[in-house]
């Protein structure tokens, strides 16, 4: 296997350029941040971006913890890469990341300031400084459920492929993490159900929401709704279609991960 490493202080846009550097030496595994990516996907290990504190953040992306450690060191076994991408914040800390998950040695490291103009790393500072946004180099879909309720959005990356202009398209990641605000925030359950009568009240056919229960837990949330309507629908067409406009408001305006939406028809009233 040879190790590459991509390095660069923290909040220069490490990870932003890491698919980049990985297409261009041709390689398929990322270490970046706890997670081991393989293209796309995530195929083990948790983010350090997940941790409430920059200590514990900073533990987890060392692979600390055995249980962590040993998640991705079966899968890099069981899967034999050729080549493989570490991405850390100091010569140090990639060389003992290769260490800590018995990799072999580092054969070429690449410096963040080798591959991006000044004024892009700037701009990278700026924003984990001023916005504390963090950028994880996987689509939304792969970590949404870990990361519900942590303002996620995407970003989408135009690459060009080859000199006929056919263009590669990359979704990555944008978090904010808890060890980036100054506070904790919370979302109340009132502002919810304000949410969800909004969305429900977009059909006209529904003529009253009887009661809202939400679930919450640490993946997402989980919500009932009891209602009336004025008048018999294609049932099926109509719940998918609620629970399409429930899904939407919430997830846009609060970034909660929305595991599912059961709607109780309790009474039609002009059958």
């Amino acid at each position: 296997m040879k190790v590459y490493a991509l390095v660069g202080e923290s909040g220069t846009g490490k990870s932003y350029k890491a698919i980049n550097v990985a297409k261009d030496k041709k390689i398929k595994y990322i270490l970046d941040d706890g997670l081991l990516i393989k293209g796309a996907k995530v195929m083990a290990g948790k983010s350090a971006k997940r941790e409430n504190s920059t200590i514990s953040a900073v533990k987890r992306a060392l692979f600390m913890d055995n249980k962590h450690k040993k998640e991705v060191m079966d899968v890099l076994k069981a899967d034999a890469p050729d080549k493989i991408l570490i991405l850390g914040t100091s010569d140090r800390m990639v060389e003992r990341i290769a260490d800590t998950l018995e990799l072999p040695k580092i054969s070429k490291k690449i410096y963040i300031n080798q591959i991006s103009k000044k004024e892009e790393i700037l701009i990278a500072k700026n924003s984990r400084q001023k916005e504390g946004k963090h950028i994880i180099p996987v689509p939304t879909f792969e970590v949404k459920k870990d990361f519900s309720g942590y303002f996620i959005d995407t970003l989408k990356i135009f690459r060009r492929k080859d000199e006929k202009n056919k263009e590669d398209i990359y979704e990555k990641t944008v978090v904010r993490p808890t060890f980036s605000y100054l506070g904790k925030y919370t979302i109340s359950n009132g502002v919810l159900k304000d949410l969800i009568k909004i969305a429900a009240y977009k059909l006209s056919n529904v003529e009253r929401i009887n009661n809202i229960y939400i679930k919450n837990n640490i993946h997402g949330i989980e919500i009932n709704v009891d209602i009336n309507i004025d008048k018999l629908e294609i049932l099926p067409l109509f719940i998918e279609k609620l629970q399409k406009y429930i899904i939407e408001e919430i997830e846009y305006t609060t970034s909660l991960n929305v595991l599912g939406v059961n709607v109780n028809i309790k009474k039609v009233m002009n059958p």
